[in-house]
C-alpha cells in the first residue's frame, strides 16, 4: 500500500493540470472589454458646424483572436522531463539539473553580463571624444550645469 501523503500530493498535483484547455473558457476572467460591438453611429446626432457627419464614423475592423498563451508554469516542464525517467538516480538529476544548476548558471551568466557592463560603462566620461560624450557634454551646457572638474581629466 502506498503512502496516503504520496497520494494526496499526487491528486493535488494532477488536479491542477489541465491537459486540454478550452480558449474561450480557460485564458482569463471576462471583464466589461471582452464582449465586442463595433461602433454604429445613430441617427439622433444633431448636425451642426461642430459635428462629425455620420459617413465619416467607421468601426474599425477588429482582428482576429489571438492563439492561447502556452503554460510557461515550472511544473508543467518539470513534468514533461520526468515522463522518461526510470530511477531514483534520474529524477534526482532532473530536479538537480531544474532547480539548482540551471538557476546557478543562469544567475552566474546574469552577473558577469552586469559586470561587464558597468565596467565598460564606467569608461564613459565627460571627456569622450564618441557621440556619448558630444552629447553629454552637450547636455550639461544647455541646462547650465556645471561639469565636474574631475571628470574633464577622462
Amino acid at each position: 500500500m502506498s503512502d496516503p501523503v504520496i497520494d494526496i500530493a499526487s491528486t493535488i498535483q494532477s488536479a491542477s493540470i489541465q491537459h486540454n484547455p478550452d480558449p474561450a473558457h480557460d485564458l482569463n476572467p471576462s471583464t466589461a472589454a471582452s464582449t465586442k460591438r463595433p461602433v454604429s453611429p445613430t441617427t439622433s446626432i444633431a448636425s451642426s458646424e461642430n459635428s462629425i457627419p455620420s459617413s465619416a464614423i467607421k468601426p474599425v475592423p477588429r482582428r482576429t483572436n489571438l492563439p492561447p498563451l502556452p503554460d510557461l508554469r515550472f511544473e508543467q516542464s518539470y513534468l514533461a522531463s520526468l515522463q522518461g525517467v526510470d530511477t531514483w538516480y534520474g529524477i534526482a538529476w532532473v530536479t538537480g539539473r531544474d532547480q539548482v544548476l540551471l538557476p546557478l548558471v543562469q544567475g552566474a551568466l546574469w552577473t558577469l553580463a552586469l559586470s561587464g557592463w558597468r565596467h565598460w560603462n564606467r569608461g564613459a566620461s565627460f571627456s569622450g571624444q564618441d557621440l556619448g560624450g558630444k552629447v553629454r557634454r552637450w547636455w550639461w551646457g544647455v541646462n547650465n550645469w556645471s561639469i565636474p572638474k574631475d571628470q574633464l581629466k577622462g
